[in-house]
């Protein structure tokens, strides 16, 4: 915020990058723009330095149909998952803590983020595998 006040003549383009950013640009351009708002502060859909890691930590010998599916399979766990943790004793709010005690309130943001990570990794669409996931939880 305080970039913005003092350089406005730097975040403008910036911002304008990022709001020219669509699901059908190029995925190397994208995490380029993204990767330069994240720098200036800006908030982005996707997390360029989480697709980074996700992208090098790939396992060796497997194929990225195989990649694919785990990242698939990983999302179908968290969705059978979520019954569980909602029964779970500690997921009642905490006043105190202002939240739960098993940071659930945090599962949302770190499902849509790290989903968004892997499927720009895989190079599929997002939205598509965010609305299995709803129909699967």
């Amino acid at each position: 915020q305080a970039f913005s006040q003092h350089c406005p003549f730097l975040m403008g383009p910036i911002e304008c990058l990022a709001d020219v950013v669509t699901p059908d640009t190029d995925i190397q351009v994208t995490l380029s723009i993204f990767e330069l708002a994240s720098a200036a502060g800006i908030p982005c859909e996707v997390d360029p330095a989480l697709v980074t890691a996700l992208a090098g930590n790939r396992t060796e010998g497997s194929s990225p149909e195989e990649d694919y599916k785990v990242s698939c399979l990983l999302l179908v766990f968290v969705a059978v998952s979520l019954p569980l943790l909602a029964a779970d004793p500690a997921s009642l709010y905490n006043p105190e803590l202002d939240g739960y005690n098993n940071n659930l309130h945090c599962l949302a943001k770190a499902v849509v983020q790290v989903s968004a990570a892997l499927f720009t990794v895989h190079n599929k669409n997002i939205e598509t595998h965010l609305k299995e996931f709803l129909l699967v939880s």
